[in-house]
């Protein structure tokens, strides 16, 4: 019988969790095979999106609901950063209801749509509204789905680029995980300033590697029952720590609460949450200046002495020393040769598999079914319920 994250198969299959460890067990062949499509496409891209991102005037909006919205949010300052042109994360959720803080008719305007599915309303309704507001818009859809409505509707559109991820990446389960790390990594790839798509191998590796080590320590520090989760990350890690709180709330229910902040701003107030049946997990940034602050949370944290537990997950950090041997030996000295280089965004993935791992076994240790936690239908895979209303109706 095949293991997969410490379990059985028929196991998983039994507890109705089957799809998503499949689907956080996968990523790395996703991302190898990400990498042979973009190969395939780069010339096509590029003539698609031109000299845009060199043009100061040029306007770029990364959009998407929820965790989509998460993935413009941990790429976007990492681009703004590359190109003259003016790069922002705007949910669609936020998009909708307050377009005029953010769009302008007579600035060009590409919309980078993140959607799994594609057949979000918020989503199809953004792209509507560009059109409607912004003449001459021009959408590049990063999107799983090639049967979804985003790509559907802009297959035969001359102002339309459709990048579909991998197959299997399109999640069969609740949550978003390999859909969530393709399209955080396309985007990088095929807007950063100089593409180097070998380095989507070396993350491959780096994530089987990942994934063998941390599948134990992570499965025993599943089976604790927690009240509270709180993930802290700098920078980009901080959008990070927002998806890996969501992944806890969606996979246990809602059960266990999580948030998510800064390692600075937390002392502002949010750290009035930590309890004793608090878990603290720091997500730890490459950049050694944003280090030396979370060393000094880490530090107050050790001295208040009321969390339940706190664990560091990344470069520098000491969750691969507490939890696995194997861990500090191997996977960080290969992380030494190339990711303390990279930027905070590139290694979010490899974070993001600890947080995807022990969300879905928190959900298992609460009986859940983690392919569906919410049975009765009231929070759904597809957002459902949303009534679009025309914005110049008011």
């Amino acid at each position: 019988m095949t293991t997969l994250l410490q379990r059985d198969t028929q196991t998983w299959r039994d507890i109705g969790g089957l799809h998503t460890a499949e689907e956080i067990a996968h990523q790395p062949a996703i991302w190898r095979a990400l990498a042979s499509i973009l190969r395939k496409e780069q010339a096509s891209l590029a003539a698609f999106l031109g000299g845009a991102l060199a043009n100061p005037a040029q306007r770029v909006i990364l959009t998407g609901a929820g965790s989509s919205a998460y993935v413009g949010e941990i790429v976007v300052d990492t681009l703004n950063a590359a190109w003259p042109a003016q790069i922002r994360a705007i949910a669609t959720t936020t998009l909708l209801t307050h377009h005029e803080l953010y769009l302008e008719a007579d600035a060009p305007t590409l919309l980078v749509s993140f959607a799994r599915s594609g057949d979000s309303p918020e989503s199809l309704a953004a792209v509507e509204l560009l059109r409607q507001v912004v003449p001459g818009a021009r959408f590049l859809n990063i999107t799983c789905n090639a049967d979804g409505k985003l790509a559907r509707q802009g297959a035969n559109d001359a102002n339309t680029y459709n990048l579909l991820m991998p197959e299997g990446s399109c999640d069969r389960g609740f949550a978003m995980t390999s859909s969530f790390s393709s399209m955080l990594l396309a985007a990088l790839s095929v807007l950063g300033k100089e593409s180097d798509l070998a380095r989507l191998e070396t993350l491959a590796q780096l994530g089987e590697q990942a994934l063998r080590d941390w599948s134990a320590p992570v499965a025993e520090l599943g089976s604790t029952p927690v009240q509270r989760v709180v993930y802290l990350g700098s920078g980009p890690l901080e959008a990070l720590a927002k998806e890996a709180a969501l992944k806890i709330l969606e996979l246990t229910g809602g059960r266990v609460m999580a948030m998510a902040n800064t390692p600075l701003g937390f002392r502002h107030g949010p750290k009035s949450a930590v309890t004793t049946e608090s878990l603290v997990i720091l997500l730890r940034s490459s950049k050694p200046l944003a280090r030396q602050y979370e060393d000094d949370l880490l530090k107050e944290l050790q001295r208040d002495s009321v969390a339940q537990r706190c664990l560091t997950v990344g470069i520098g950090g000491d969750f691969s020393a507490n939890l696995s041997a194997n861990l500090s030996a191997n996977l960080s000295a290969n992380l030494a040769a190339d990711a303390p280089a990279w930027p905070d965004a590139w290694l979010a993935p490899l974070w993001l598999l600890m947080a995807q791992q022990y969300a879905l076994h928190q959900s298992a240790l609460l009986q859940l079914r983690p392919d569906n936690p919410f049975a009765g239908g009231i929070v759904n895979r597809v957002v459902q319920g949303v009534t679009i209303y025309g914005h110049d109706q008011f």
